[in-house]
């Protein structure tokens, strides 16, 4: 990693990072550079998904300080509330969120998606979108149009009733069961096609698939020659959206999308997911 500092008054100074905790000196420091928080973010680098508990010898030989120096920035940073000790090693706490919290919250939710978005349109030469629950809909909050036109015409701030799609199936298999049971006896069903869903017995049904499968495919119930996939996009355990393709039905056999084009919308989630700040889970 390539950093640059730039002393005031003075030329640009550049510092190199190899690795983690491993750095390249430059021949003089800025004068503003202050060392020891430095070292204290290598000592929270430190701790990884792979390795969330480690002890004080681990720390000093991964960010390269002497033991003592390694256990006095472990112990500071426990006292500040970062870390907690557990016998002998140490990991993080909730509160080392805070560091990254106002930038996370900065984020919006279209803004992340839609670059993932359009290289999933470009790559499937179809429509993606992203969408998330508002009631008994889902609303469409980006979305990348096919160069093939749909005969349904969809753009941002788009509403579709959610029992009628494969978002929104998707989007009512991630909310709490209260939640969901309380939409059920609520929902009023009406048929956009012959193949339109005709119970709430079979909608329930629908909804659990989507639940354990994690993803949903619906074919011709919102328009005849409409097929829609879709996947949630998570924060952390929670579903806040849904991404989607849309295709129509001439383009490909149902499990010809399943194999090809759900793989890569998967991804698609997985990469929103973590660039909104938290990873997809039990994506396939």
């Amino acid at each position: 990693m390539i950093g640059q500092a730039l002393e005031p008054g003075g030329p640009v100074r550049v510092r190199q990072t190899v690795g983690r905790g491993t750095t390249v000196p430059i021949e003089e420091q800025a004068a503003y550079f202050v060392k020891s928080v430095e070292k204290a973010f290598d000592v929270l680098l430190a701790f990884t998904p792979d390795q969330p508990r480690l002890t004080v010898s681990q720390v000093a030989a991964r960010t390269d300080m002497t033991r003592a120096s390694a256990r006095r920035f472990l112990l500071t940073l426990a006292d500040l509330g970062y870390l907690r000790a557990e016998g002998q090693a140490f990991e993080l706490t909730a509160r080392s969120l805070d560091v990254g919290r106002a930038y996370l919250a900065s984020l919006t939710l279209p803004g992340v998606a839609e670059p993932h978005l359009k290289e999933l349109a470009e790559e499937l030469n179809e429509t993606t979108a992203l969408c998330i629950l508002d009631g008994a809909d889902v609303v469409y909050v980006a979305c990348v149009p096919s160069p093939r036109l749909l005969s349904v015409s969809i753009t941002v701030g788009t509403r579709f009733p959610a029992w009628a799609t494969s978002m929104g199936r998707v989007l009512l298999a991630g909310l709490p069961p209260a939640r969901l049971e309380e939409y059920l006896r609520t929902v009023q069903l009406h048929r956009f096609t012959d193949r339109s869903i005709g119970s709430v017995e079979d909608l329930r049904t629908e909804v659990e698939a989507a639940r354990i499968k994690g993803w949903s495919m619906v074919s011709q119930e919102l328009e005849e020659g409409l097929r829609g996939v879709a996947v949630p996009v998570r924060r952390g355990n929670e579903v806040v959206a849904a991404a989607n393709v849309s295709l129509q039905t001439h383009r490909a056999a149902a499990q010809d999308i399943e194999a090809s084009v759900l793989p890569r919308l998967l991804e698609a989630a997985r990469r929103i997911a973590l660039d909104y700040g938290g990873p997809v889970r039990g994506s396939r």
